[in-house]
């Protein structure tokens, strides 16, 4: 139960950071995209080192979590669905101004287009749940 806690309040923080820093604004994120304003994009860069950094301390203790179990770190390789999923994950980012993560700080900030994204984003995952199902990959 405290640990549940504990992810709860990581998450709010999150949210939190998300909404301060307009990474759930949809114009700063159309800004980052046209190259209007960096802001958002050094954010990123800033988030990507800091986990980066994590994932060497990581691997430096032995990829064990908090409880002494092993992390089982993999890279996915790189084919025509990653591609295609990663082309339809852009193309939804910059046509809602949201990412998943983003999409639920716009929720929790009652906006009306995240709650539709989030619907989307549920939606597409539904799908393609199915397909993979169908085609076996």
């Amino acid at each position: 139960m405290t640990k549940k806690l504990g992810y709860l309040l990581a998450g709010i923080f999150f949210g939190f950071v998300l909404s301060r820093s307009g990474a759930s604004e949809y114009n700063y994120i159309h800004y980052m995209f046209t190259g209007e304003d960096l802001k958002l994009a050094l954010l990123m860069g800033t988030a990507i080192v800091t986990g980066a950094i994590g994932m060497k301390v990581l691997k430096h203790f032995g990829n064990k979590d908090s409880g002494g179990k092993e992390i089982k770190i993999s890279t996915k390789p790189l084919t025509k669905h990653t591609a295609i999923g990663g082309a339809l994950f852009g193309i939804g980012w910059a046509a809602t101004g949201a990412c998943p993560g983003t999409v639920l700080a716009q929720v929790g900030e009652g906006k009306l287009l995240g709650l539709f994204t989030m619907l989307g984003m549920m939606c597409g995952t539904y799908i393609y749940a199915l397909i993979v199902e169908k085609a076996d990959l």
